[in-house]
């Protein structure tokens, strides 16, 4: 059976890629990050988020793997990709089509902030 856990710019499945094409597996989790392009990702950020998913799957090894689980692995990735936006890591990609600031309002410099934000 298909599992998925799907938040706001996490989604992952039990399948694998084939032809463009999700098919089921029970060995195999797919990892679709930021599917609506709202942020900005360099490589290194991005590995960041693939490496913090491997750590994260390997953590819950001989565990059922249900839907549940699924999220909780979703959740904490979300709070990772918060926390590359508020360091300034990743930003807002200011040309996606829809602009709805999931994680909070873009920080702009002013004389009082700058240097303390950075938009990306």
């Amino acid at each position: 059976m298909l599992l998925k856990s799907t938040t706001r710019h996490i989604r992952i499945y039990t399948a694998e890629v084939k032809n463009n094409e999700l098919v089921e597996s029970d060995k195999v989790l797919t990892l679709d990050v930021d599917p609506d392009n709202e942020f900005r990702w360099d490589e290194v950020a991005l590995q960041k988020v693939y490496s913090k998913f491997d750590e994260l799957v390997e953590s819950y090894n001989g565990e059922e793997l249900s839907e549940y689980n699924l999220r909780r692995i979703g959740s904490d990735l979300e709070h990772l990709i918060r926390s590359l936006l508020q360091n300034g890591e990743i930003g807002y990609n200011l040309d996606s089509r829809v602009q709805n600031y999931s994680m909070g309002l873009p920080k702009l410099d002013s004389p009082e902030t700058e240097g303390k934000y950075l938009i990306r």
